[in-house]
């Protein structure tokens, strides 16, 4: 048996604490894994392994909970973040159930989100847009329902409007070209491009009209 002799907070990091025994630093441990801790208890072998194995399931929970706070994420993604920490097999498992039954782990919800994202700021395919989901580690089955509702059509649209302001005043084949190959990158099909970028060019040759009102010097 060893005895607690001092608890003290670090000093590059507030939310952990060293712990000393019988005079001399043994190990760093989370406040909350050291909360039931005092000065004067006695912590036997197998004690201090629970504690440890205690402190690194809290570490690696804080730190998916770090890695969320910047945008969601996948659970392949939490996966191999934590992974990139050395974090054992069964610890990371317990991490992704921990973090599904507080519903901050969960790849449908995921899969939605990251479709509802890319098609407000950078429309795609449903193609691409499945590719980008597989990459990231969902299966099948939520790819398929967070696609379920998406208007291809209407997405190459917005995407090409955007686009297309750049290529006013150029010439009808120059313009098609250049339009198309933007909307290929974005992994529409020509079946979907061509009537768009022929819609698009005729919106914008009508805007650019003079208006039968106006007085034409």
């Amino acid at each position: 048996m060893k005895k607690i002799t001092a608890i003290s907070v670090q000093k590059k990091n507030p939310n952990r604490v060293n712990i000393y025994l019988d005079g001399e630093f043994a190990f760093g441990v989370a406040r909350i894994t050291a909360a039931w801790l005092k000065n004067g208890d006695e912590l036997s072998d197998e004690k201090i392994a629970k504690l440890l194995a205690q402190d690194s399931r809290e570490w690696a929970y804080q730190q998916s909970l770090l890695f969320l706070s910047y945008r969601a994420r996948s659970e392949k993604e939490i996966r191999q973040n934590l992974q990139k920490h050395e974090i054992p097999e069964e610890v990371i498992e317990e991490t992704l159930e921990r973090l599904r039954k507080a519903g901050i782990a969960n790849d449908n919800d995921f899969a939605r989100m990251w479709v509802e994202n890319r098609n407000t700021f950078r429309p795609r395919s449903k193609k691409a847009l499945a590719i980008e989901l597989r990459q990231k580690g969902l299966n099948d089955e939520a790819i398929q329902d967070s696609l379920s509702g998406v208007d291809e059509e209407a997405l190459a649209y917005e995407a090409g409007l955007k686009r297309a302001t750049r290529f006013k005043g150029q010439e009808w084949s120059e313009f098609r070209k250049k339009l198309s190959e933007f909307l290929a990158r974005r992994g529409f099909s020509y079946s979907v491009i061509a009537p768009i970028v022929s819609k698009i060019w005729n919106e914008l040759s009508d805007d650019m009209q003079p208006n039968e009102d106006e007085d034409i010097a």
